[in-house]
């Protein structure tokens, strides 16, 4: 076959646009870090992306409801706190109104006192973290003590997805903490006959709220036990989740991020073969017709 000029130009200009493409593509490589910045330069590497970073966007957003389940958690736990705090004041008045030295205007005082820690309670039945009531269930939209001060709890957990198909109660039920009408040890209707004791002044009736009292002071403390050990747990699963992050990262990494030392290796050792291409092409394509006469 006869190789003609043209033929030997159209080669060279072939060749060096193909090193040109190497060299871009080697450039973008070091340029964004990544093997790939298309599908179409390579599909497995594209799918495994998809799919690692589908993991670490799953991971993240566990790790965001950890967030959310703390809140939800330590609110819960302080709200307790308080309202313990309050019962123990509580138990206090009633202990001194059950001393039969006080006299009318005294216990219309404690009686008083009382009402407005009732009152309290309530406030503290209807605390929020953000706009939802934590007391009331999945009816996190209504107060569980309305305008009117009746009490209705919802009796459905809260539960956050906090690892692949893990779902963790993270509210307490407010007939776990401020009992339950139905079951008769509800404080709020505790407090209010305990208010009508006072107001009637019958010191072995008020002396004899002191049981009760203890016995919503305990279940308060059952759910700050609960309480802590969902605490605990979420810190063990929160480890996990942090740990499956790292790997995540770490996977997907390997499949995406070039090594940069070797890239810029490649790109040297490339940029010296276009130099030379470039080079060589030059004397190949350069004589003439008058150079072929002389």
């Amino acid at each position: 076959m006869r190789v003609t000029n043209g033929m030997i130009a159209k080669n060279v200009m072939t060749n060096i646009n193909q090193s040109y493409g190497r060299l871009d593509k080697l450039f973008t490589q070091v340029q964004t870090q990544k093997k790939i910045s298309r599908p179409s330069d390579d599909p497995v590497v594209a799918m495994k992306g998809m799919f690692y970073r589908m993991n670490v966007l799953e991971v993240e957003q566990f790790k965001r409801n950890f967030t959310e389940a703390h809140n939800w958690v330590e609110t819960t736990d302080s709200a307790i706190g308080e309202a313990s705090k309050v019962l123990e004041r509580i138990r206090e008045l009633t202990v001194q109104a059950s001393n039969e030295t006080y006299d009318g205007g005294q216990l219309d005082a404690i009686k008083e006192e009382v009402a407005q820690l009732k009152s309290h309670i309530k406030s503290i039945a209807n605390s929020k973290v953000g706009d939802k009531y934590i007391f009331n269930g999945t009816d996190t939209l209504t107060p569980p003590v309305d305008s009117n001060g009746n009490v209705s709890f919802n009796s459905k957990n809260v539960e956050f997805e906090l690892a692949k198909g893990i779902f963790v109660p993270v509210n307490m039920l407010g007939e776990n903490v401020f009992g339950s009408e139905n079951q008769g040890n509800s404080i709020f209707s505790m407090l209010d006959d305990l208010e009508n004791a006072l107001g009637q002044g019958d010191t072995q009736v008020i002396g004899g709220f002191l049981d009760k009292i203890d016995a919503s002071a305990d279940k308060m403390l059952s759910a700050r036990s609960e309480l802590g050990a969902r605490t605990n747990r979420l810190e063990f699963m929160e480890e996990r989740i942090d740990n499956q992050e790292i790997i995540a990262k770490r996977i997907m990494s390997d499949n995406e991020d070039i090594d940069f030392e070797k890239v810029v290796m490649e790109f040297k050792q490339q940029e010296a073969v276009h130099t030379a291409a470039m080079s060589v092409g030059a004397r190949i394509i350069q004589p003439t017709l008058m150079d072929f006469l002389r």
